[in-house]
């Protein structure tokens, strides 16, 4: 059997999405290698987790104590590699972020599993595990396949990579244990969070994002696409220029310096599409592109293409919802 073992964020005593967005592919991949499910969780106190939570994984392991409270990499690396090692599953997932990319290399080096960072897919080609890493913001994706000898494989996923599943429908066995015993001294000291993409809205949740590139051409006319955002029920995003010129805030940008979003629909309005942007929406799920420019590279990823002027677009558009 393949079995997997995925491990789960929190931070401020709230479980991270990108976590369940993991969870949901490792049980697609452990049904496909009829294997298990393994979840860890290493928190001062475990009761943030949804009622349902358990469900998701065949095996719940709750380690609490409280230099769990925050991330304590050095605690941390010493728990989930005795887990590791004593469970040896077929993969290991985590999440591409500042707590996955300190703790994926320390595991590899401890464990001398091979290590694959910063995913955008997981595949199988019978039980080996392939994947697919993006190179210099997105403009190259690498396929990356381990041997067949490695005992198993660790991997980071890029937040945004895959959608939520609604329930995994798993019955899960709850594993909790209390005061970890003989954890090493901590190298580090936790001080606080600065979330710096944090702001009045999270583009990350929004089911249909009206977008805007340089292409709106000054900052006083994004109150028009702001309209027809609200007549379409959506949140304006942006792309990097934007920001860069002080029209919007950062926690609008799309991007690979900014946010990767998974709408049901993206409209990019004005956008030319350069590859740090179109990274970002890679789990998009109808992206319609408007400009000017018939060759824009955005074109090349939508799903439709209008070659218009945005703002004859917006105010058509505008001008039909009105009807």
């Amino acid at each position: 059997m393949g079995d997997i073992l995925v491990f789960v964020e929190h931070r401020s005593v709230s479980l991270r999405e990108v976590s369940l967005q993991i969870i949901s592919k490792a049980d697609e991949l452990a049904t496909k290698l009829a294997g298990r499910l393994t979840a860890v969780v290493l928190a001062a106190k475990a009761d943030f987790l949804p009622s349902d939570f358990s469900s998701r994984a065949d095996r719940l392991i709750v380690v609490e104590d409280e230099r769990f409270s925050d991330f304590d990499f050095t605690a941390a690396a010493e728990v989930i590699s005795k887990i590791i090692k004593e469970q040896s599953p077929h993969l290991v997932m985590m999440g591409h972020t500042p707590w996955g990319m300190d703790l994926g290399p320390a595991l590899s080096v401890r464990t001398g599993l091979p290590l694959s960072t910063d995913c955008v897919d997981i595949t199988l080609d019978g039980t080996r595990v392939k994947t697919v890493r993006q190179l210099y913001g997105g403009k190259l994706f690498a396929r990356v396949s381990f041997r067949d000898d490695s005992k198993g494989c660790i991997i980071t996923v890029r937040p945004g990579s895959f959608p939520v599943a609604a329930s995994c429908g798993r019955k899960g066995e709850l594993v909790r244990i209390e005061n970890a015993a003989n954890l090493p001294a901590s190298s580090s000291r936790f001080i606080e969070y600065l979330d710096t993409g944090a702001g009045e809205i999270d583009i990350t949740q929004a089911e249909l994002l009206v977008s805007i590139g340089r292409g709106v051409g000054e900052k006083e006319r994004i109150e028009e696409i702001r309209e027809l955002a609200g007549l379409l029920g959506g949140v304006v995003s942006c792309s990097r220029p934007v920001v860069d010129r002080g029209w919007l805030p950062k926690y609008h940008q799309v991007g690979t310096s900014g946010k990767s979003v998974k709408p049901k629909v993206y409209l990019a309005l004005g956008i030319s599409g350069a590859f740090q942007h179109v990274a970002g929406i890679a789990g998009a799920g109808t992206v319609i592109a408007v400009n000017k420019d018939k060759k824009a590279p955005i074109f090349r990823v939508a799903d439709y293409g209008v070659v218009e002027d945005l703002f004859a677009f917006s105010d058509a558009l505008k001008e039909e919802l009105g009807k």
